[in-house]
């Protein structure tokens, strides 16, 4: 969570610094501030909310200054307001901070006694105190080192100091940060999307290392304050500029771009002429595989649920699917022959990043399954497989989620088919069908109207539930999520069987049901289930696919009817009108979709 700016130049660099914050305010908007370095003087300038709240102050105009470092934030240690924005300054150093320190409470106590004084509730502040104590006596690498070593958890840092005013130091120990490089000016931030703007020349730092910048000079360290080289990376450019069009929120734009998202995909792995699916430089041999375990959070966490259908229908291999969170705390047995499958958006997850780092403390096989090819866990997995699908920029999920399910399909069905455990007229078959997906996808957007004129049911509701089995649980879960994350309407995904067990004591006369039905192996039973929910007074919204034959159930409510495909596919089309239940439901309460409360989009914290 959170993004951190930092520009040291030639020139102004206030201006810059904003420009940047609002790119990177879908990490975080409780917060936001900057601070700037002029005539040995430190200015600080903070605001509760967004970016827009900052700007509007007037004194922004008057903030002069070649360096300095910006901030948005999404709370951890205490309540968002202005006193626990970032930046956090002393007398000495202005410091921006993404992660957690869990230490801070014993430091604090420590510097307290040294006579500091505190002004926030922040786990940040006791950084900026720590560097000020060892300023007193030590020169700067060595305050540097000495302050780092103390900080237990996670940080990615940004920081200006009054006596070197052209100086802009990083650090990074488990959050995301990157140096970029322009013409008589340097940059520092936590995501390369704010910094493409300025440059495409980057290099990330590692775990222990830090960072000094200079308008014109760039040195790396690590974590004991000797030199070390890196190496500078050259990003694309075809990501540079991402913005809503005519689109209202990016989530309607990234909705609307999933049969592209799509199509890039299969373009990229799919062999045309062959009917073939390419996965370039595996690393392993099939046989050096019996067992797949995937590990997400989230979003990512339900495309591997949905993947485990796919992987356990098309191949004979043990497939296993873990929350990242819960995944690194367990005594795990790792295997020489199980493949550890890491599925993040970001590629800078907390919770994921840290499940592959124990995987690769144990020399297990790992794959990451990205969306941002130069992050921390693409960057530190054996085998990486991106999604291709450009900048996502709504907190809430869309065209990751199905390029995640694209990827894991297109996985699964290769390594089936490497496996010998589907012929070849089958994978020739289900490839066939995969590239006619696009289109469906554009025809089952066109779902609009229905779907616009269910949603007050459930904005009135005080609860809803989703409903599906087999390939369609997953997607249930996936739907309660994205209404959850968006009109803030309590929403349970459940699988269709377990209602008896325990759920149905929930339903009451109108509550809004979801029941997802298409025609594959589980319908009738799940038209079954269904029926017990509507004998109990709940409405009922079921989304099947288009098919000759009728529903045979009565009291249905709604009916909305996706395109057909074969049942391997169908989750894909029976996300779109999840999507656009949670999209609409938000829109006619007036909610901020693309930056719901409380969340946000990368989520670099644990």
């Amino acid at each position: 969570m959170c993004g951190i700016i930092g520009i040291t130049s030639n020139k102004s660099v206030s201006a810059a610094i904003i420009n940047s914050l609002r790119k990177l305010e879908y990490r975080g908007y409780d917060s936001a501030g900057i601070a700037t370095l002029s005539n040995n003087e430190i200015f600080e300038l903070k605001a509760e909310g967004r970016v827009d709240n900052l700007e509007k102050n007037l004194s922004i105009s008057n903030m002069k200054g070649n360096v300095g470092i910006g901030h948005v934030r999404w709370a951890t240690h205490g309540i968002p307001n202005n006193i626990n924005a970032h930046p956090h300054s002393s007398d000495t150093v202005s410091v921006v901070h993404n992660g957690i320190i869990e230490n801070s409470t014993i430091l604090k106590k420590f510097l307290v006694s040294k006579g500091h004084n505190f002004k926030s509730q922040t786990d940040t502040e006791v950084i900026v105190h720590l560097l000020t104590e060892y300023l007193k006596t030590d020169e700067l690498i060595v305050a540097i080192t000495k302050t780092l070593k103390q900080l237990h958890g996670s940080f990615a840092l940004g920081i200006i100091f009054k006596k070197q005013p052209d100086l802009l130091v990083g650090a990074r120990r488990g959050s995301p940060l990157a140096v970029g490089y322009g013409p008589n000016e340097n940059y520092l931030g936590s995501d390369s999307y704010a910094l493409k703007s300025m440059t495409n020349k980057i290099t990330y730092l590692d775990d222990g290392e830090f960072c000094l910048l200079k308008k014109d000079q760039v040195e790396f360290f690590n974590a004991y304050g000797k030199k070390i080289n890196k190496k500078v990376l050259e990003l694309s450019s075809n990501e540079a500029i991402y913005d809503k069009g005519d689109f209202k929120h990016f989530m309607a734009k990234e909705i609307e771009e999933q049969p592209i998202t799509l199509k890039n995909g299969i373009r990229e792995y799919v062999d045309n002429i062959n009917n073939d699916i390419n996965i370039y430089n595996f690393p392993w041999q099939i046989s050096e595989i019996s067992s797949i375990m995937l590990i997400g959070c989230g979003t990512a966490y339900h495309a591997c649920l949905m993947a485990k259908y796919w992987f356990e229908n098309l191949t004979s291999l043990d497939i296993t699917v873990d929350i990242a969170s819960e995944f690194r705390y367990r005594k795990n047995k790792f295997k020489p022959s199980t493949l550890y499958v890491f599925v993040s958006q970001s590629g800078e997850t907390a919770d994921t990043y840290a499940a592959l780092d124990l995987c690769n403390k144990n020399n297990a096989k790992t794959c990451a399954i990205v969306n941002v090819i130069e992050s921390s866990i693409a960057r530190d997995s054996n085998f990486v497989l991106p999604i291709h699908c450009g900048p996502e920029i709504g907190v809430a999920s869309t065209k990751a989620f199905l390029g995640q399910m694209l990827i894991l399909y297109m996985m699964g069905l290769k390594l089936g088919f490497m496996n010998k455990d589907i012929n070849k007229i089958d994978y020739v078959n289900k490839i066939k069908d995969l590239k006619k997906l696009p289109e469906l996808i554009s025809q089952t957007l066109l779902t609009d109207d229905k779907i616009q004129t269910v949603t007050a049911t459930f904005n009135k509701a005080k609860g809803s539930m989703f409903l599906g089995r087999g390939f369609s649980y997953p997607i249930a879960l996936e739907g309660a999520l994205k209404l959850k994350e968006l009109s803030y309407i309590h929403a349970e995904g459940y699988p269709a069987g377990e209602m008896k067990h325990g759920p149905l004591a929930l339903i009451e006369n109108g509550m809004p049901v979801v029941v997802l039905a298409p025609r594959d192996d589980y319908y009738k039973k799940t038209i079954s289930n269904m029926q017990e929910v509507i004998a109990r007074g709940a409405k009922v919204l079921l989304i099947t696919n288009k098919s000759k034959d009728e529903v045979f159930s009565e009291n249905i409510w709604e009916t909305i009817e996706v395109e057909t495909s074969n049942n391997d596919l169908l989750p894909f089309l029976l996300t779109i009108p999840l999507q656009k239940l949670a999209y609409y439901s938000a829109l006619k309460k007036g909610y901020d979709i693309d930056k719901p409360r409380n969340l946000a989009k990368s989520v670099t914290v644990e």
